[in-house]
């Protein structure tokens, strides 16, 4: 607070006779421009840059009076700084911590600060004593011995000083707490799990021993061609990022001497489209790196969940599961004409009509809230994914217990409406605190046991196989490459007892 003339009050009786203030400088003396009086050192700004202000102190303002409690201690200051730092020191330990200071700037510019004394560093193994603003704690003030002529050639360089201060502000950073635990659970559709979807290309080994492999320009091609096969097959995806993926491997022999040395500089050129490259760690172990491709994709209108719910009258699902050469499950065919099946009570029939009309495959995303999209090509060139066998198992086990189904479809667009479905989001994803805007209704409103649509059973679902036709139902089961105990459906044609 600035102040003109003499300060606002006086002096009490326990000033005048403090030890702290000298008494023997004479006046003459404190004028002169080489005395040495205690000076203001801005440590820390306020919030808002405010010491720059008239109203705060200022670096290089003149000290004329501290008072602490009912004590006051007028300049000039017996020892300078160092008094000043045992009174502080003092006051601290009696928790008499309130300060006021009244400051000189130029001949008859007042200003004064509320603040509190706080421990500050060490200086030659004593601890300092700093002043923090009561009304902003980030502004902190400092005391330091100089010149009376060295302060008001401060005061007079304030405009050239604020401008090297704002040339060498830097911006701090820092750690702030966060309630990861209960935004994952309100801000996901799926608590805990997110929806971003990607699958891993591994480089193509060359040769049976795989110890060469194809280079990163080969991995790109199948990442490309793998997007372009399964929107031509009717997913409902759409591509969203392509990145590539190191991956650390211990290598030996043929292996490690096949492929470049990152330990010289000249080889780093060589890097740039190689899917293997080999260097040597302090302890002569041979690291190679792996150059995976990794494929970031979403659904085209984003995915919704089904609940499925079962009546002990249920002896089908009403639905068939099937997967593509990429590796998604979809729902491949529903029961017509029947109203009481699962599959017709939930919406999924309808779902699967619309989505026919319009050459795209009902993808199941998720059963149980457990994603089942692919998410890894092998070196052998095998897509790993979810066997359909599995799944009419799992969902044939939920029909027996009529334990609920929870699944997930990718929807194929957001403004569709669905006949003779109601709204099932609140009520399947009582966790979930939100939904989507055009949210998709898929529960009929007249029926309160209306459930979600559900994949075959193992006896009676259909395979991966996209064919459908025939009358004869003959099952191969055949070792998946894609994982070590996944299984095919092959040649499982599609009739009256092809329903879970």
């Amino acid at each position: 607070m600035l102040m003109d003339g003499p300060p606002p009050y006086s002096s009490s009786s326990s000033a005048e006779s403090s030890p702290f203030s000298s008494s023997s400088s004479s006046p003459a003396n404190k004028g002169s421009s080489t005395a040495v009086v205690l000076s203001i050192e801005c440590l820390k700004g306020t919030s808002k840059s405010d010491e720059w202000t008239g109203d705060m102190l200022q670096t290089g303002d003149i000290v004329e009076e501290i008072r602490i409690g009912n004590m006051v201690i007028k300049s000039p200051f017996k020892n300078g700084k160092t008094g000043v730092n045992k009174i502080l020191h003092g006051s601290y330990k009696q928790k008499e911590t309130s300060v006021r200071v009244r400051v000189r700037r130029g001949p008859d510019e007042f200003a004064q600060l509320q603040a509190c004394v706080v421990p500050g560093d060490q200086f030659l193994g004593r601890k300092q004593y700093v002043l923090r603003a009561i009304d902003d704690p980030n502004y902190a003030v400092g005391f330091c011995d100089r010149t009376e002529s060295e302060c008001f050639n401060l005061q007079a360089s304030r405009t050239i000083r604020m401008v090297s201060a704002l040339e060498s502000i830097s911006l701090e950073d820092g750690y702030v707490s966060y309630p990861w635990d209960r935004r994952m659970h309100e801000m996901l559709s799926v608590p805990n799990s997110s929806s971003f979807y990607s699958i891993l290309f591994l480089p193509k080994a060359s040769d049976n021993s795989a110890s060469r492999y194809n280079d990163l320009e080969d991995t790109l091609a199948r990442a490309h061609t793998w997007i372009n096969a399964s929107q031509e097959s009717g997913a409902p995806i759409v591509f969203m990022n392509i990145q590539t993926e190191s991956l650390l491997t211990k290598i030996s022999g043929d292996t490690a001497s096949s492929r470049v040395n990152a330990g010289s500089l000249s080889d780093l050129s060589n890097l740039a489209n190689t899917s293997l490259y080999g260097f040597e760690d302090y302890h002569g172990v041979d690291i190679g790196v792996v150059r995976a491709v990794r494929l970031w994709f979403s659904p085209l209108a984003g995915e919704i969940p089904i609940e499925v719910k079962i009546k002990d009258t249920d002896t089908k699902l009403g639905f068939a599961i099937s997967r593509t050469q990429e590796g998604f499950i979809y729902i491949s065919s529903v029961i017509q004409g029947n109203d009481d099946v699962p599959s017709s009570r939930s919406g999924l029939s309808n779902m699967h009509e619309q989505a026919n009309r319009t050459s795209r495959l009902l993808v199941v995303s998720r059963i149980s809230n457990q994603k089942i999209l692919p998410w890894m090509v092998s070196t052998t060139g095998a897509i790993r994914c979810y066997d359909t066998v599995s799944l009419s198992q799992k969902l044939s086990l939920h029909r027996h217990t009529r334990v609920p189904i929870m699944m997930h479809v990718f929807l194929w667009d957001r403004n569709t409406n669905f006949a003779n479905v109601g709204s099932i989001r609140a009520r399947a994803m009582s966790t979930c605190t939100h939904s989507s805007p055009n949210e998709i209704r898929l529960a009929n409103e007249n029926n309160d046991d209306s459930g979600v649509v559900l994949p075959p059973s193992s006896e009676d679902v259909e395979g991966d196989d996209d064919s459908g036709g025939g009358d004869v139902a003959e099952i191969k089961l055949e070792r998946d490459t894609a994982g070590e105990f996944s299984f095919r459906f092959r040649d499982f044609a599609v009739n009256k007892n092809n329903w879970l």
